[in-house]
């Protein structure tokens, strides 16, 4: 778990949180919600496992961080993201032509390859970074619980966690941060009457509720339909069965200002 942290934290593996309107002067917060909304249903579609995902996801802030790029170009910059992320993670990656495929021809091969190049090249081949995803199995062995609630509560967290892929300013959290919060609003929302942080947590995440906070509350209003709510590929997916449409279920509108302390030992 250290070494994860070590890597999470290094510079050259975490994206800048003030590029759009620094680097990116022709991409906005909005348009890169929109794109990550539609990988998640391009996952879905190719049925990739949900690491690549979230990899797919590091590589495009990781890109914009450094090199500026045309809005034209965002929706192949996310593919050929996805594309790099699958050759990593999956035993079966889908083959280029699918990925061009996807964007309605948009693209051609050609430009996806050239474009996993450029990626592969500014990555420096560091494809394997520890992502929210990475914390988040962790943090949820430490709940334990019954198999059905754990069931739930890994739905819960994984819903929330999609969430936060959208929200740009998310990216100013490291990802064990993200995943503990993404724990802290799951555990509240199946449990809204009992303190969602315990000791035990904060001892396995290495997190007091102080230390979450500000993260915890953008989660809420992620969750709440506050911020993205035109944006519902993530709500749709986790409305069915196979995830225990645990999409339909919401928190109070509120946290109580209790939960959001520092417990006392």
């Amino acid at each position: 778990m250290a070494s994860r942290i070590q890597i999470e934290v290094r510079q050259s593996r975490r994206p800048r949180d003030d590029y759009v309107g620094t680097i990116q002067k022709d991409i906005n917060a909005k348009m890169r919600g929109i794109l990550v909304n539609w990988l998640v249903e391009v996952a879905e579609e190719f049925r990739l496992q949900a690491d690549t995902l979230y990899l797919a996801v590091t590589y495009v802030d990781r890109f914009l961080t450094a090199i500026a790029v045309p809005r034209n170009k965002l929706q192949l910059l996310g593919v050929a993201s996805l594309f790099v992320a699958a050759k990593y993670e999956e035993i079966n990656p889908p083959k280029v032509n699918k990925f061009s495929d996807i964007t309605d021809s948009t693209y051609t091969n050609q430009q996806v390859v050239k474009m996993e190049a450029d990626i592969l090249k500014y990555l420096n081949f560091e494809v394997g970074s520890p992502t929210i995803r990475t914390f988040l199995w962790r943090f949820i062995a430490c709940c334990g619980g019954n198999c059905g609630s754990a069931k739930q509560l890994e739905f819960m967290c994984s819903y929330l966690a999609e969430l936060s892929l959208l929200d740009y300013d998310c990216i100013k959290f490291l990802p064990s941060v993200v995943a503990a919060a993404c724990l802290f609003v799951a555990r509240f929302t199946i449990s809204p009457k009992t303190r969602p942080w315990n000791s035990t947590l904060q001892r396995n995440t290495g997190y007091k509720v102080s230390d979450l906070k500000s993260c915890i509350l953008r989660i809420h209003d992620l969750q709440l339909g506050r911020e993205y709510q035109d944006l519902d590929a993530i709500r749709n997916k986790y409305s069915g069965r196979k995830f225990g449409c645990v999409s339909s279920m919401t928190p109070p509108e509120e946290i109580s200002a209790s939960f959001l302390r520092d417990f006392s030992r």
